[in-house]
Parts: structure tokens; sequence; C-alpha cells
């Protein structure tokens, strides 16, 4: 991702994923000029300080200064939501512009997209991760060395080449200073009032009090941020005296702070002035609000949180008034309304939730909501609302991986339920076409070890792992995977025979045996499921069997199959596997000398999946656009495509992802367009391509209207 900062003269392009900065920084001057400083010389610098001191809004504004110095970019990663290490370097993947789909280690991936990179990756709030995030920098240090690594974490991750920077909080003003109102904390807490009372402003009434605000919160911009927030409906004597009357109760109480984390007493006095100035439902609803991961709808918070206590009625009203009171973040999406809770605001829920006697109850609400969420995907994803659905599960990405993990604690006690196995075997399609591959393939692996008592769930659970291992290439695992699911069907009487043949017909792809592939995908369709439901394998089957077609030289059958996909998607709305579709059009097109319908069936395919970010389909999409491109005499518009296609290949860790007749196509495609051209012509074009900003260059190969890339010949 690049952008350009605006109002220059001269442009900065900035490349990346940085957020965009969700307040302005007060002060931290000093701290932003000392982290310059290190980045001259050392490698990982980590932020430590207390909860609420401002580490990740202090890393992010030294990420955006930093940002222009770094040829291959700032890329930010969010592990907030994590609660386990083991998919901490596929979450570092996702942030990155890599997708990978080899069958390797996930570190050895990231290690070779890094090495001769010249980025920055920040690694926000590691501290409940710090021992995986330790291995992890460590590797990825030694493996580019032109990596920088800014990570924030309440204690150093311990890694050798480490330097840690104390952040502390501000400087608290004195009481007789008249310059007071310039103070760093008093203009933070100025400016955060005036946010939520417009016009507000220090007076020399108020003063003293705001004054009196900053030293008793000892300078922490979370509690100063809170008790801003209050001004709403306190005036700043009024928040003065009951932090002072709250301080006095805790100071006599001390016992009870052992039970809390040990944050800041500051900070502990802010959030706790926070839930007793909360309404016993705002507390409630805080309490049960804490089970969620990342962002959360409000729908989701009625099926998991609403009972008698609280009505489902109440709980819009109820969100937004934690969110007036900075207990929960309002995240514009453009869709449905979502909130997000700070892990400390969240820890503090958690442990007043855990009293109550709530915790496993809510876990297992929520899992049983991120359950049904999950079904009614699966039911729904061959269909008119598949975008909808993909922007959706994106959204609860974090979510979902809370509930996973939750699934398999309770399988190892409770596998009756066959609950994980559901949970992963439902994801079918999130794992596959929204671009979560090797997660899918992790979480599967580990809900078939925790529950393998013979069940439908684990029937449906190997046939998404066989999903998986087809596309990450891996033929051992599939044999296996493939033998246990066809004894499985035989046992347990499945009549069908869906799962177990798709997965016949995975093996034979990857086995290079075309004939097999067609007669399977043939047994597969004389069937009858256009009586039926559509569902994935038949489309799989058509898809999967004219490709053999295509590249065996049988491009008119092919072309039967392909138009069947086009017109049973068309009639149900269903785009993915359209897209698909597509893809192997244009191949069978390629192959029948028709090069203009080649070209708009590959279009066709792109404008989906990069709808969908699929990555790898694009990849492809893009190729056969070049190939087709190239046969039509326009070779310098194909020199730049390859530049293109090259671009983003690189960014994905597997050129043509893999696929043999691809890698090959491509061969010959490069080969002709270079003699055509010349070598220089051909250089000039393919740089062209392989330096614009994909998403630019993406564009332009939609529209048929690639930049000027020089003369045709050499």
């Amino acid at each position: 991702m690049t952008a350009r900062e605006p109002g220059k003269d001269n442009e900065v392009v900035r490349v990346g994923n940085l957020p965009g900065r969700w307040t302005g920084l007060v002060g931290r001057r000093s701290e932003l000029a000392d982290m310059q400083r290190l980045f001259h010389g050392e490698r990982l610098v980590t932020l430590t300080g207390v909860a609420g001191v401002g580490k990740s809004r202090l890393a992010l504004e030294a990420a955006v200064e930093l940002q222009p110095s770094f040829r291959d970019g700032a890329w930010w990663v969010e592990l907030s939501p994590l609660s386990q290490g083991s998919v901490l370097d596929l979450t570092i993947a996702e942030a990155l512009p890599l997708a990978d789909m080899s069958n390797r280690p996930m570190i050895d991936v990231l290690a070779d997209y890094m090495f001769g990179q010249e980025l920055l990756l920040v690694l926000d709030t590691c501290e409940h991760l710090a021992d995986a995030c330790a291995l992890t920098a460590q590797k990825l240090l030694d493996a580019a060395p032109g990596l920088r690594i800014l990570a924030t974490s309440r204690r150093p991750l311990g890694v050798p080449v480490e330097r840690v920077l104390t952040v502390d909080p501000m400087p608290v003003p004195d009481p007789d200073d008249p310059e007071a109102a310039g103070n760093d904390a008093m203009v933070l807490l100025a400016e955060r009032a005036s946010a939520v009372v417009p016009g507000f402003a220090v007076t020399k009434d108020n003063q003293p009090d705001m004054v009196r605000l900053c030293r008793r919160l000892e300078g922490l911009p979370l509690a100063i941020e809170l008790a801003a927030a209050r001004l709403r409906e306190l005036s700043p004597a009024e928040l003065a005296t009951g932090l002072d009357d709250r301080l006095a109760v805790l100071e006599t109480k001390e016992a009870a702070y052992t039970v809390l984390p040990p944050w800041h007493q500051a900070l502990r006095t802010a959030i706790g002035w926070s839930n007793e100035l909360c309404t016993p439902q705002q507390r409630l609803l805080w309490a049960r609000t804490s089970v969620f991961a990342g962002t959360f709808e409000v729908e989701a918070v009625r099926r998991v949180c609403a009972d008698d206590l609280l009505p489902d009625k109440a709980i819009p009203a109820l969100l937004s008034a934690l969110a007036d009171a900075s207990i929960l973040s309002w995240v514009p999406t453009g869709g449905s309304d979502r909130y997000r809770m700070l892990d400390t605001i969240r820890e503090y829920g958690a442990h007043w939730l855990r009293g109550l006697g709530e915790e496993d109850a809510l876990r297992r609400r929520h899992l049983d909501h991120y359950l049904d969420l999950a079904r009614r995907g699966d039911a729904v994803w061959i269909g008119p609302d598949q975008f909808a659905w993909f922007d959706r599960m994106t959204a609860e990405r974090d979510n979902i991986r809370t509930a996973m993990e939750y699934s398999l604690v309770e399988a190892e006690g409770h596998t009756e339920h066959h609950t994980a196995l559901d949970l992963a075997g439902a994801l079918w399609f999130f794992w596959y076409a929204c671009g979560f591959l090797k997660e899918g393939r992790l979480y599967l692996d580990r809900a078939l070890a925790a529950d393998t008592a013979p069940s439908w769930a684990r029937a449906k659970a190997l046939y998404a792992n066989g999903q998986s291992l087809f596309l990450l290439g891996d033929l051992p695992a599939l044999e296996e995977c493939a033998a246990e699911g066809t004894a499985l069907a035989a046992r347990l009487g499945d009549t069908e025979g869906r799962y177990t043949a798709l997965n016949g017909l995975r093996l034979a792809t990857l086995h290079g045996d075309p004939d097999r592939v067609v007669t399977l995908a043939e047994d597969m369709l004389a069937t009858d499921w256009r009586e039926k439901p559509l569902t994935y394998p038949p489309l799989a089957a058509l898809v999967i069997g004219a490709h053999a077609y295509a590249t065996t030289g049988r491009p008119e059958k092919a072309i039967v199959w392909l138009d069947e996909v086009s017109v049973v998607c068309a009639r149900h709305g269903e785009s993915f596997m359209r897209a698909w579709g597509d893809t192997v059009h244009a191949m069978a097109e390629l192959a029948r000398g028709r090069y203009r319908a080649a070209q708009e069936h590959a279009r066709a395919a792109v404008r989906v999946n990069r709808r969908m970010r699929a990555d790898v389909g694009t990849g492809i999409a893009l190729e056969a656009l070049a190939r087709a491109v190239a046969a039509t005499g326009q070779y310098p518009d194909a020199a730049w495509l390859l530049g293109l296609t090259t671009h983003l290949w690189k960014t994905l860790g597997q050129p043509q992802a893999g696929v043999p007749t691809v890698v090959a196509a491509r061969q010959v495609c490069e080969q002709q367009t270079r003699t055509a051209l010349g070598d220089n012509a051909y250089q000039r074009a393919f740089d062209a391509g392989y330096t614009i900003d994909l998403n630019t260059g993406i564009t332009h190969a939609l529209a048929a209207t690639p930049p000027h890339h020089g003369p045709s010949a050499s």
C-alpha cells in the first residue's frame, strides 16, 4: 500500500499500512527525537512503560515520522487481540502484502520475504506474547539486515540486540506555576475535554482544579482521557474531588488491589472512578463485552451479552454511553456500527466478569454466537451475498480466533459436543476464500488432534482441511487426510460421497494426472446436483476438470464446462468460483486462439479477486491477461503486465503460485515478448510495470490502459 503526503512540493511516497492517527499527539518531542536517533544504529527498539502511558500512540507517531526513510515501508501489526503465540507469524504476514500459498513454515516465508528489504515492522502490545515475539524478532533480524523493529510492551522482550526506551508519564504541572496551562498534561486534558464539551477551555477559575486533576492522575495519558470524558457531566472541581475521595477509599483497602493487574495507582483510580460513575447496566455491559477481541458489532453484543438484566433493546444506547465515557471507541466502518475496547479497559472488565462468576458462561455464549455465524456463512456462501459475507467475516477475524481458541480449550474435556471440529469445518469458506488458508490449516489440525472420535463434524473438518492441503500443495498430508475421510464416510454412511470424491479430485490434480481428474470430475457431475441447492463441490469439479481439459489440448470440452460454471453462478449470484472459472476460461480461449475473449475473461476474474483481496487469484488471472495481450501483438503492454505480476508475486512469496502449467506458460510469454521487443525496450516496459503501485497498476490493467512505457522496439 502506498500513499502520497499531500501539500508538499516534493511529495513523499509512504509505503505501508500504518493506521490513521487516532488523535493529535501532545508533547513527547524528546521521546520522538530519542527514537529517531536510536534507529540510526539500533535494530530493535522496545517502548516499555506502565499501562496507559501512551506507548502505542507514541509508536505510531514515530513510525509515521520514520516511514519515508524505509524504502519498503512501515508496517503495523496489532497483537492485542491474540491470545496465543501460535498465530503470531501468520498475523505478521497478514499485515504485510504477503499471502504465501506454500507449505513452508511462515517464519521461513517471512524471513525470505524480508531479506533484501528495508522496512520498519511495528509490533504493538507484545507483553502477553513476549517470548514468542522475542523468538520471531530474533529470527527475522538475523535473516534481514535491512529490517528494523519497533515494539511496544509493558516489559522488555529480552532480545540481545534490544534497546529499551522507557516511556514515562507526562510531567505534571506545579500548582504555583502561572504558566501551568501550557504543561503537556494540562494541554492533553484541555484538548480531550473540548472534544466532549465544545468550547471548554482552561480559565483562571478552573485552572487550580485542572492542575489538581493532572497531579492526581500523575500525568498518565489514558487516565487523563478517561477523566476528560467525565467532564461532560461533572465540573473539574467535582471530578477532582471524586477522584480524591475514591483514592482515599482504595488506600484503606490496599488488599483489594492484589487481585487486579499491577497497574499504576493513578490509572486504577481513574478506571475505578469511571466504573463507579457508570450505571449498573453500563458496568455490567462493560464487564461482558470484555470477552470480545479486536472490534465487535452491535448485533454480536446483543446475542452474547443481552439477558433479563441487559435487555436486547437497551444494548445500542448502553454501547453509545460507554463510548461517550471513553470506555469503548466507536470504529467507523461504512457498514454496521463497530466498537473497540482498549486492553487495559478490557482487563478491568474481565476482572469484574470473573468476580461476577460469569466468565465461562459469557465465553461460551461468545463461542456459540460465532459458531452460529460460521454455520450461517457456510450455508449461504455460494450465493448472492458473498461480498457482504466476505466483509463481515474478515471484520470478525479476531473474534473468530478467540472463539476457535476457546473451542479448543473446551475440546480437551468435552469432545462429545465436537464444537472445535464443528467450528473449524464450518469456516472452510473463511479459510479458503477470505485469505486465511494457513491459519485454517493450523486450527483444523489442532481441532482434529483434540477430538479424534468418529463423527460427521470430523468428516466435515477433514474435507475442509483437504481444501487447505490441496491449495498449499502438501500431497503427503492430503493423501492421509483423504484416506481417513474415505474410511470415515464409509463408516458413517455417506451416500452422496461429495467430500470423499472432492478430495480424490484434489489428489489426482496434485499427482499431475489430468485424465484421472477428468474421470473423477465426470463422476461427480453425473449426479442430480443440478436439482439440488448449489454447493461448492460440483463447482470445484467443473473448474478443476475444465482446467485439466484446457491444459491438455482439449479447450472445446473445457469451454462446455466453463459455460455451465458461468450460467450456474450467474443464476445463484455466486462470484468467487465464477472468477476461478473466468481464469480457466481465459486459458481455454488462449488455447483456441480467441485472444480478445481471453482478455475479457481474465479481466473479469481480476475484478472479483481484487474485490475479495484474493491476491493469488489476481496474480494467475493477470498472468493469463499478459499472455492474451502478447498474443495480439501488444508486446509493450505485455511486458508491462509481466513486470506488474512479478511485483505481485514478490509480495506473495511464490511465483505463479507454484502451478507448473502457469510457470511454463509464463516462461514462453516472457521469451516471445523479449524477442519481439528486444532487451532494452522489454526491460523499460517491464520495469515500468514492476515499479508502479500495485493498486494503480491493477486499475490500469483492468481499464486496458497501461501507462506509457516508451517505444515498442529497440
